[in-house]
């Protein structure tokens, strides 16, 4: 008879506690492969697949898509050959190759490694469970004969795109992308959301008033959860104070036309605001800090983990350039980019989205000109920038229309006082009005 494996969800990392099923990828009674994803799972850092380390036949799945599963929790059970005995009985029905039991650790999380093959499911394939159920099948399809499927392919990529469309009851398969080889983006379900929303509304009395709809709760899941919590927690515990400065960033737009103009890759402005703060930060190293637990210490960091908000499919997240200190401004720039595409894609990791020491804020992407930011717990600061914008200005001694920007300040007031902090940001502001300062530091 198979030996029945219970997989429960790993622990993710980074003291998670649990993960919101977003999409299963097995079915009850599919045979599956060691180290093969069955699950993808929406933690408060990313989206990652986990693998079951465990090859055999699916015998139940626990937790619907959307349920929140609590890490040490079942998340399959899996029907695998025992040493004798069972190799028999499943040779007749073709799939011995796939049930022999082979245990292993598990390969990782995140992106993997595509085993190959085809999936094949044995017996029918089960409804999928309400929130509160599990999907379980007969002890007697675990032997029956396999079942050629043939899925149906939809040009998705993205979970949270499928999951959009799950919860508005939009049809996929009914969608033209309008991405890459007709790969279905966000804005192609919006628009679907959109179009029918729109027929109702077109068909009533222009001049009948809408009736209000109930209220309705948002439950606070995944990433959300995460970053109220993280913002609350540094609201609660963090003296914060911040402090701000105009400052005329022509010379450095002038700076970074000129070095691209020559080859390789080419300098942001965000990548020479992280050079400036790396810079800044060694010569203000309090300010790379962060207070211990209990609040009993300082911890000032050695190596400078430069994180920075970026946009993507799941909202603003906070990536982190390692060891920010070591790089070039040539450095800084692809790192930044690349981790830029990974954040718009939704393909970072935990390690890319943990770890940081400092934030960079470029908040003038979304045209405004300042801000008071609520710290990145448990760091003690970080840098706001606001939009670049010609303004008028006087430049040596007449007025002049310049290249404008805000830079804002927000700190923990434990770990240093306005003294340093006023420091840092005038430095940061004379490199941004000088930036030949920056070869006196190199």
């Amino acid at each position: 008879m198979p030996v029945v494996r219970e997989f429960r969800l790993p622990d993710l990392g980074e003291g998670l506690t649990g993960a919101e099923v977003v999409r299963w990828m097995v079915e009850v009674g599919e045979v599956i492969a060691v180290d093969q994803p069955v699950v993808e799972v929406e933690t408060a850092k990313a989206v990652v697949e986990v693998p079951c380390p465990y090859g055999g036949v699916v015998t139940a799945r626990y937790g619907a898509e959307g349920e929140e599963i609590a890490v040490g929790a079942p998340l399959v059970t899996v029907a695998v050959a025992s040493p004798a005995g069972v190799g028999e009985e499943l040779a007749a029905a073709g799939v011995v190759a796939a049930v022999a039991e082979v245990e292993r650790p598990l390969v990782g999380y995140g992106v993997l490694e595509s085993k190959g093959g085809r999936r094949r499911r044995v017996g029918a394939v089960a409804p999928a469970a309400p929130a509160a159920s599990v999907v379980a099948a007969p002890a007697a399809a675990v032997a029956a004969a396999v079942v050629p499927v043939a899925p149906v392919v939809v040009p998705v990529i993205s979970p949270l795109v499928r999951r959009l469309a799950r919860e508005q009851g939009v049809d996929l398969t009914a969608l033209a992308g309008s991405g890459p080889d007709g790969l279905i983006m966000r804005a192609d379900v919006e628009r679907a959301v959109a179009a029918k929303a729109a027929g109702p509304v077109a068909a009533a009395a222009a001049d009948a008033p809408a009736p209000a709809g109930p209220d309705t709760v948002v439950p606070l899941r995944g990433l959300r959860k995460a970053v109220a919590e993280k913002l609350g927690r540094s609201h609660r515990e963090i003296p914060a104070a911040t402090c701000w400065v105009d400052a005329d960033a022509t010379e450095l737009m002038a700076l970074r036309r000129q070095l691209n103009t020559t080859p390789g890759p080419k300098v942001s402005v965000l990548a020479l605001l992280a050079r400036i703060c790396t810079v800044a930060l060694a010569r203000f190293p309090e300010l790379n800090s962060s207070v211990t637990e209990d609040g009993s210490g300082i911890v000032r960091h050695s190596a400078v983990h430069l994180g920075f908000a970026a946009q993507g499919e799941r909202g603003l997240v906070v990536p982190v350039v390692r060891d920010a200190h070591t790089r070039s401004t040539e450095q800084l720039a692809e790192e930044l980019g690349r981790l830029t595409g990974a954040a718009r894609a939704g393909s970072l990791t935990l390690a890319e989205l943990t770890g940081g020491t400092f934030t960079l804020n470029n908040y003038g992407v979304f045209g405004v000109d300042g801000s008071t930011p609520i710290l990145n717990h448990p760091e003690a600061a970080m840098l706001g920038v606001g939009r670049i914008v010609a303004k008028p200005w006087v430049h040596g001694g007449e007025l002049a229309v310049r290249e404008v920007t805000q830079l804002s300040f927000t700190f923990d007031h434990r770990v240093c006082d306005g003294g340093t902090a006023g420091g840092f940001l005038r430095f940061v502001a004379d490199c941004v009005e000088q930036p030949g300062m920056l070869l006196r530091q190199l």
